[in-house]
This record gives structure tokens, C-alpha cells and sequence, in this order.
């Protein structure tokens, strides 16, 4: 039987251990043991960012990965600071805006906290 547990980006039960990190061979994605979902930071009301920093309202972040912008050929890129970001439910967890594109909705996944 298969006692790892399923991924937490598409829910496949076919995941394995590579490593110190779990994989998913239906998606890609690789997560470590401690690594915290989503979906449980949802649960619990806590949104933190990359390095597991508690998010708040107001908060300053930078970008950590080159970001395309939807229906858009503009990248936010890497080491863009936000100021003054709002926490929202939803898909992306933060409202913000940044200069030179306007209003935007990010994944915490993507930012650090300054």
C-alpha cells in the first residue's frame, strides 16, 4: 500500500518519495514533508509567504519569481517590491499594486516578506 500522501497541487494518489522531497509524476510539483499547503494555510486563516513569514495587511513584500501578466506581454520581475498589500480569500491571497502595471491579485507563494 502507499502511505505517502497525495499531492496537494492535483490531489494524485501517485506520488513518491525522491530523496528528502515527495514528487508527483502527474504534475511536477515537489514538496518537502514540513512543507505547509494551501489548502491548510486556507483552513487555518494564516497566509504566509515563501519562507513561511506570517502575511499581514500593509505588509511589504518582493517578488521572487518572474511573474507573466495575464491577456498581457508585461513580467513583473524578480526583486519588485509591493507596498501596502492587502490579504483577500480566493485563488490569489493578495490585492495589490504595483508601479508601472497597475492593480494586481498574487500568490503568497511567489512573494517574501521584507
Amino acid at each position: 500500500m502507499n502511505d505517502l500522501p497525495h499531492c496537494p497541487k492535483c490531489n494524485s494518489e501517485h506520488t513518491y518519495q525522491d530523496g528528502l522531497f515527495f514528487a508527483c509524476p502527474e504534475c511536477a510539483h515537489e514538496w518537502s514533508p514540513e512543507e505547509v499547503s494551501p489548502e491548510a494555510q486556507e483552513v487555518s486563516g494564516v497566509i504566509k509567504d515563501a519562507n513561511g513569514n506570517v502575511l499581514q495587511d500593509g505588509d511589504t513584500v518582493t517578488v521572487i519569481k518572474d511573474l507573466k501578466v495575464k491577456s498581457s506581454s508585461t513580467v513583473v520581475k524578480v526583486g519588485t517590491k509591493v507596498r501596502n498589500i492587502r490579504l483577500v480569500d480566493g485563488d490569489h491571497d493578495i490585492d495589490c499594486k504595483i508601479d508601472g502595471i497597475g492593480a494586481m491579485k498574487l500568490k503568497s507563494q511567489y512573494v517574501k516578506k521584507i
